[in-house]
């Protein structure tokens, strides 16, 4: 049996998803062969699940979305990674450094916000001896369109008096003048992969700004002012580098982040893939899923965003594809039966079902899962509320051959 479940955003690390199942599981079947593959989809929890499957851990000082320095920590493997050609493998989430998590006092700056510290962790990463980078984004604070990252790295961004424009993304209405001649040359020779479950273009109605300044503090004056800057920061890189720069912003992913896709698309020359995708290649899914016979995912909630590219819907997918049965545990489930079905998922279930008071769910998941994953110990939501029962036991290995 394979456990292959994100992160439990707000209760357990995906680490920690797996060894609580894993318990619920052995809890009726102790000799049971369990194996796990702690998954992310290149946010949040991308860096963790790394280290999970044996990357080292690189701790950094960098500069933090509002300029206060903060520890950030990427991941390093020496050989390469099957989703990235090229020597020793880089995962660095621009989380790490340019987090909602690290806004002092968790007081939002949706107009200053700067990605910069992220530049100074990608940086960190050439300095290890990395030659491809798996560039996860999301979490981000910042909608800056990736400049701060690309001043780290050594661009310089002027207004009209030839002076540093201010960090964040409103300052981008300032600029004059962009000048990448300066970033740094290993950079060239890196293969770097932007891993992002987001498909959004820089500006517009579905763009950075309109989507995701909101959830960053962002006023409806503020939206506007960070999408005109944005387009603004984008007409100025079209006339530094050309007109691949307009097509970048139009790009699947260059709205990721506040728009540090679009920086990462435009300066780093990095290619766009769907996280979930590039991180199980990273993770070594594949053998994992050629030995196992039943597949168990999961993430904290199971609902509309989980089919657009989330991490259970990727592990799915793959389970389905090599003809293995998958089911699901969450903390709490907005999907109905057909929806599941039609991504792979047979059954799934929900913390919520044995604890309803979503603040105890959170703060008791990890005994809840092993109540859930014990063969009779918790209700499905799937298909309504029948007999207390628990996932199934995996069928029998498959013939070889």
């Amino acid at each position: 049996m394979l456990i292959a479940a994100d992160k439990f955003k707000g209760s357990l690390t995906a680490v920690e998803v797996a060894e609580h199942v894993t318990a619920g599981l052995r809890s009726a079947v102790p000799e049971l062969e369990v194996s796990a593959v702690p998954v992310a989809d290149g946010g949040d929890g991308t860096v963790a699940a790394a280290l999970a499957a044996g990357f080292t851990r690189h701790r950094v000082r960098v500069t933090g979305p509002t300029g206060a320095p903060v520890t950030a920590t990427f991941a390093l493997r020496a050989e390469a990674s099957p989703a990235v050609a090229g020597g020793g493998t880089a995962v660095v989430e621009m989380a790490e450094a340019s987090g909602l998590q690290h806004l002092p006092g968790g007081v939002f700056a949706p107009l200053t916000a700067t990605t910069y510290g992220t530049g100074e962790l990608l940086l960190a990463a050439l300095d290890a001896g990395a030659t491809s980078i798996v560039f996860g984004v999301g979490g981000s604070a910042t909608t800056d369109g990736g400049a701060g990252m690309l001043t780290a790295l050594g661009a310089r961004f002027l207004d009209a008096e030839g002076a540093p424009i201010a960090p964040g993304g409103g300052p981008l209405r300032d600029l004059a003048t962009a000048d990448l001649s300066g970033l740094d040359p290993r950079l060239a020779k890196t293969a770097i992969v932007l891993a992002s479950d987001v498909d959004n273009p820089l500006t517009g109605p579905k763009g950075a700004p309109a989507v995701y300044g909101p959830q960053k503090g962002a006023s409806e004056a503020d939206v506007a002012t960070l999408d005109a800057a944005l387009a603004h920061y984008a007409a100025v890189l079209e006339r530094a580098v050309g007109p691949e720069a307009a097509e970048h912003a139009l790009a699947p992913g260059a709205g990721a982040a506040g728009g540090i896709g679009y920086g990462a698309l435009v300066g780093l020359g990095a290619a766009f893939r769907p996280g979930i995708d590039v991180m199980l290649d990273v993770l070594g899914f594949a053998p994992a899923l050629a030995r196992a016979t039943f597949v168990i995912t999961g993430e904290g909630s199971l609902d509309e965003q989980t089919l657009h590219g989330k991490a259970p819907a990727g592990v799915a997918a793959a389970a389905r594809a090599a003809g293995l049965d998958v089911v699901a545990v969450c903390g709490r489930l907005r999907l109905p039966q057909e929806a599941l079905t039609a991504a792979g998922i047979r059954r799934a279930y929900a913390l919520t079902d044995l604890e309803p008071d979503p603040a105890r769910c959170m703060a008791e998941a990890g005994p809840l899962l092993e109540r859930a994953a014990a063969p009779g110990g918790g209700p499905s939501r799937v298909g309504g509320r029948g007999p207390p029962r628990g996932p199934p036991p995996p069928p029998p290995p498959r013939p070889p051959g």
